[in-house]
């Protein structure tokens, strides 16, 4: 079993947005998002994790580098999705969840990744599509609200693979934030024939990093990121292998962090 985080971690304080002047009196419902390290082989050993530094003027994590994933839509649960692999219901015990937001959460994973790199977790029981260009109406369709990931799967006659995703994390914005987000993580490798791009308007660059590498420019001022996001590139770089890091047994407790800022260092106190 991995320990999942330290009681306390030190992030530059460069690194995290401003915190608000005044934090609010009642804390701000978060809401329900997925968002997926998606891995492939590193050429000198390890892994190396997709990631893309979000656009400067988005309202949540401006400027900052972060995996796939956004906001669980209304429609992620608007329709019965044929699948392979775990169950809702496996899914709801791993996140501690509903049933109902487990399979959102799920389908929101797979809808989020198709829309922000162009990678599709999906297929026959037995193959995953081997190239996804095929479907860029489909995304754009996506993006756009105009279709939903059920109406696309369905028209498309493919399966969503749940198979080919691993719970990871479960991380709450911290109540000190106006903007929440109760994210869940999940992992996933590339597909075979697939190629993750950066042709979403949500990111000014993206591209594949060994996870030690990114967290050496966050340190150095070059790229930041949120608290989460440092702590589960961490957690890759100690992987020898894609294979290792979905093979891993991890418990998913729900972490709420504090932060508290003590000089030019964020102290982010885990519970």
């Amino acid at each position: 079993m991995l320990r999942y985080v330290p009681a306390t971690f030190h992030v530059p304080k460069h690194s995290v947005p401003p915190l608000p002047a005044e934090p609010p009196v009642i804390p701000a419902v978060p809401k329900d998002a997925a968002s997926v390290m998606l891995l492939r082989p590193a050429d000198a050993g390890g892994v190396e994790v997709f990631l893309q530094r979000r656009v400067a003027a988005m309202a949540f994590a401006g400027g900052m580098t972060v995996f796939p994933g956004g906001g669980v839509d209304a429609r992620d649960a608007d329709a019965p999705v044929r699948w392979a692999g775990p169950p809702p219901g496996q899914w709801a015990e791993w996140f501690g969840c509903s049933e109902s937001l487990a399979r959102a959460l799920v389908c929101a994973a797979v809808r989020e990744t198709f829309e922000e790199s162009g990678v599709l977790l999906a297929g026959s029981e037995s193959a995953t599509v081997p190239d996804t260009a095929r479907y860029r109406a489909a995304r754009a369709a996506l993006v756009s609200r105009e279709l939903s990931l059920a109406e696309f799967l369905a028209d498309a006659g493919l399966l969503l693979r749940a198979d080919l995703l691993r719970p990871w994390a479960n991380w709450v914005t911290p109540e000190e934030e106006r903007r929440r987000y109760d994210a869940r993580f999940f992992v996933a490798a590339l597909p075979e024939g697939q190629h993750a791009d950066g042709r979403t308007t949500e990111a000014e660059s993206t591209g594949w990093r060994r996870p030690a590498d990114a967290i050496d420019e966050a340190a150095a001022g070059t790229s930041a990121l949120l608290p989460p996001t440092w702590f589960m590139l961490d957690e890759l770089s100690r992987c020898t292998s894609v294979g290792q890091a979905l093979a891993m047994t991890r418990s998913i407790p729900k972490v709420t962090p504090r932060i508290v800022v003590d000089g030019e260092v964020i102290r982010v106190e885990v519970p």
